[in-house]
């Protein structure tokens, strides 16, 4: 009997951090005290201004199909949202709005890739970038920023990395997994290399924009670098500032053509996000925003605990992120360690795979995002919930012989 696997899915792992997110699940249900530090997901609740705007919309009876990419309102506080906060003018027709970020990346993607693309994806990078790449019929080509550079992209690593079948250059600002996020003079320093390849074109992830900490002065590449508007698709969404990622609205802007192309995939495929949905993310955009930065100010406290309390681990150094609600600490001081189990601790794998079996805590293993010996975890969580895992993990390294 043939495969019912399609050769392009075959090129393909499972979500890494959905996979974590799935097994804690289960140990939880199974009745283990499991504490789940995998998934990318705010702990606030959707603001109270955002959920009446979609009651009201369902009220209203706004539970038709939409524009394919859009309702015009959206688009219309988008391109707003982009003026107000990034500097960068689009018009409506710029503006592609889909079911989540994800769908937004997947669908510029698939419509513009053919075999034998190169997309140059940075690592540690989201777990998803180089799958999404290969589904879409290119070749991922990992770039490692190294922790001395702060897990950034280097300008001459970019350079040496650049084919003439480089198609894209993906950038993820804040960073998911590290945290690290891009100065506007390492952007621009990125965009001197750019611009003596003029094929390349750049889809920066700025889905963290709102979750930046200290006086770190947040910047976009086509802010940075207006010369390189005409090729470069900015996404974003509401997922994480407003809490929103279940609602799966996500939103990019480019160029005309490339926005023309990406409504042709989404009209074959998922047609247009929730109704009831867009109606709340305009609400989102339109609404008060100083709910973000009080929010913000939160992850940060969490974020300074749980850097804190991981460099007092035996054997893990924990970088302090800029951005985002993630911090990728190393296990390099782990590394030929025995577990109680008796198991050698010889990757980030195993020991993922130990620390969830013998202390309960769920991390995502730092090979699924490119760069080991590390690991991920999401501090989007109360500050009792992360001292408690922290002191979990604390305990753990300091069994290991």
């Amino acid at each position: 009997m043939s495969s019912l696997q399609s050769a392009a899915l075959a090129r393909v792992k499972p979500s890494a951090t959905l996979a974590v997110t799935a097994r804690a699940r289960e140990l939880k249900r199974e009745g283990r005290d499991v504490i789940g530090l995998g998934a990318g997901e705010p702990d606030f609740d959707t603001p109270e201004n955002i959920k009446d705007a979609a009651i009201a919309a369902i009220r209203r009876g706004e539970t038709k199909y939409t524009d394919v990419d859009g309702l015009p309102e959206l688009k219309s506080a988008i391109a707003a949202k982009f003026a107000r906060e990034n500097g960068l003018t689009y018009e409506t027709n710029q503006v592609h709005v889909a079911p989540g970020g994800k769908t937004v990346i997947y669908n510029a993607l698939v419509a513009t890739l053919s075999p034998g693309d190169e997309v140059i994806v940075p690592a540690p990078y989201w777990v998803s970038y180089p799958d999404m790449v290969l589904l879409a019929g290119g070749e991922p080509v990992s770039v490692v920023g190294h922790e001395a550079d702060g897990f950034k992209l280097k300008p001459e690593a970019l350079e040496a990395a650049i084919t003439p079948k480089t198609k894209w250059l993906i950038l993820n600002s804040p960073s998911n997994p590290t945290g690290a996020a891009y100065t506007g003079e390492e952007l621009e320093a990125l965009a001197v290399v750019l611009r003596r390849h003029p094929q390349v074109w750049v889809l920066t992830d700025d889905m963290y924009e709102h979750l930046i900490y200290g006086d770190f002065d947040y910047r976009t590449i086509a802010e940075v670098a207006p010369d390189l508007y005409e090729r470069t698709l900015t996404v974003n969404g509401v997922s994480k500032a407003y809490a929103m990622t279940g609602w799966r609205i996500g939103y990019g802007a480019g160029p005309k053509p490339l926005i023309d192309l990406m409504r042709k995939v989404a009209g074959q495929t998922t047609s247009n996000p929730s109704s009831v949905s867009q109606w709340a993310a305009v609400e989102a955009l339109n609404g008060p925003q100083d709910f973000i930065a009080e929010r913000a100010g939160h992850f940060e406290a969490r974020r300074d605990l749980v850097v804190s309390m991981l460099n007092q681990a035996a054997g893990i150094r924990c970088a302090t992120p800029e951005g985002a609600f993630y911090v990728y600490p190393s296990i390099e001081g782990l590394i030929g360690k025995t577990a109680p189990s008796g198991a050698t601790i010889d990757s980030d794998d195993v020991f993922a795979t130990e620390l969830l079996d013998a202390e309960g805590v769920a991390v995502v293993q730092g090979s699924a995002f490119g760069l080991s010996p590390y690991f991920r975890i999401s501090y989007a969580t109360s500050e009792d919930v992360l001292e408690e895992a922290c002191g979990r993990i604390q305990r753990f390294c300091a069994s290991l012989r």
